[in-house]
């Protein structure tokens, strides 16, 4: 496995970090980015860089079952077991899917991934040389003692713009619990706490009895200054998110009707290439020649075109992402 370059450390080191600090990955499905934070030297996060996503498959929404090709959605906490450098896909980090969550409201699905290859069903599927990175800035945060890395795996952004679009999906009340854990990180710059019980997240409560994920929740408080930034944060999104529906914005469709997503850089080195077929190598990373890219929204004016790339002959996704057995970091 590859040490970190001499640039990624200098990032490291203008950004006022260490290299052995913690980090905290946070994912966006309709972006199709994939974010690493590290804390600086103020012992707060601040965002290192953002990783263009090759690859991933089902919608926007959480993994409900086995084989519904959905990436997951949710709060995952990452510990050494769950790296794995002898993947199938050169190298893989384990999401851990399902968590306490997912067990909780009858979730199943295993072996779902950070990985490279750019091939996915139902994981999060980079270039090799971005997993490379992803993984030397996890190994080299372990090192330092990071017991556990938190991802934060959201449907998109959540923005009053994105909450403004996607008002009427069915999943609506799933992404406003996962707002909340993303408005703790945003408004403290901290890893939030996260613990689960009556079958949904809780984010930052201190209690004296233990979280069970399926039962009710014991008595807990959430740090008063924590509670204020929070809210405040909620109603000013609040208020937007209602201004941009009452001015017309169009809501998205509830199912986008493709197979998940690829970034917009790749998918123009795709297109610029005439479709998959070759090995193609970018700034950002190679696309193998299996590459299947998705198709896009019907509504898109590039909808014919993509289609066509869609439709060319690569090689299918497996039936699952998986890797061989981890070896830890």
């Amino acid at each position: 496995m590859q040490p970190l370059s001499d640039r990624m450390i200098a990032d490291i080191e203008e950004k006022n970090m260490a290299k052995e600090s913690p980090i905290l990955v946070r994912i966006f499905k309709q972006e199709s980015e994939l974010e690493v934070w590290k804390e600086d030297k103020n012992g707060r996060f601040a965002l290192l860089k953002t990783y263009p996503i090759c690859r991933w498959s089902g919608d926007l929404g959480p993994k409900i079952k086995q084989g519904d090709r959905q990436a997951p959605e949710g709060f995952y906490t990452i510990t050494p077991g769950l790296m794995n450098p002898n993947s199938n896909y050169y190298l893989a980090i384990n999401t851990g899917f399902p968590n306490a969550y997912d067990r909780a409201n009858g979730r199943t699905g295993a072996f779902l991934m950070i990985h490279g290859d750019c091939s996915s069903a139902g994981c999060y599927a980079m270039t090799d040389e971005q997993v490379a990175e992803i993984y030397a800035l996890a190994r080299e945060s372990f090192f330092g003692g990071q017991k556990s890395f938190q991802i934060q795996a959201y449907p998109f952004k959540m923005t009053p713009l994105n909450m403004a679009k996607h008002r009427n999906s069915p999943n609506m009340a799933f992404w406003k619990m996962l707002k909340e854990g993303y408005d703790h990180f945003e408004v403290t710059r901290h890893e939030p706490k996260v613990d689960v019980c009556e079958k949904r997240y809780v984010f930052d409560a201190e209690s004296s009895s233990k979280f069970s994920a399926a039962d009710r929740c014991p008595a807990y408080k959430v740090p008063d200054d924590i509670v204020a930034a929070v809210r405040d944060k909620q109603r000013r999104d609040d208020i937007q998110t209602a201004e941009l529906v009452n001015r017309g914005t169009p809501a998205a469709p509830i199912r986008m009707g493709v197979d998940g997503g690829m970034n917009p850089t790749f998918l123009a080195a795709v297109k610029s290439h005439g479709g998959p077929g070759a090995t193609i190598r970018t700034a950002i990373g190679t696309i193998p020649p299996h590459v299947n890219p998705p198709a896009e929204s019907p509504s898109s004016d590039s909808f014919m075109s993509t289609m066509s790339l869609a439709s060319a002959e690569s090689k299918p996704a497996p039936g699952v992402c998986r890797g061989r057995a981890a070896a830890g970091v």
